[in-house]
């Protein structure tokens, strides 16, 4: 009982487009090149708290330290400081061999 009324519940239709989208798509160009014309710039009004402010800037700043951190070792150096970490690893974390005949 995949079908209810013609309509397949598994595999529903695609949704169609509406006139409404066609319409709005339609306005919003002819909006964009009326503002082209005019020569008129849309001003960005910053809505955030001064709170949201800091916070964008502080994260993009640690970005900023992330990236030159990482930039700051060449492949070789960072394999090499992993393969010194691993060694410094106890047994512990070896995979244990595991053998039933023995």
């Amino acid at each position: 009982y995949n079908q209810v009324n013609g309509y397949n519940l598994l595999f529903p239709p695609p949704r169609r487009k509406k006139k409404k989208d066609k319409e709005r798509k339609h306005l919003e160009e002819q909006v964009l090149t009326t503002q082209n014309e005019e020569g008129a710039k849309k001003v960005y009004v910053d809505k955030r708290t001064p709170a949201q402010i800091t916070f964008d800037k502080l994260q993009e700043k640690r970005q900023m330290e992330r990236i030159l951190k990482k930039a700051s070792k060449t492949h070789k150096r960072r394999v090499e400081d992993f393969n010194r970490h691993l060694d410094a690893l106890t047994e512990h974390y070896d995979i244990p061999k595991v053998s039933w005949t023995k």
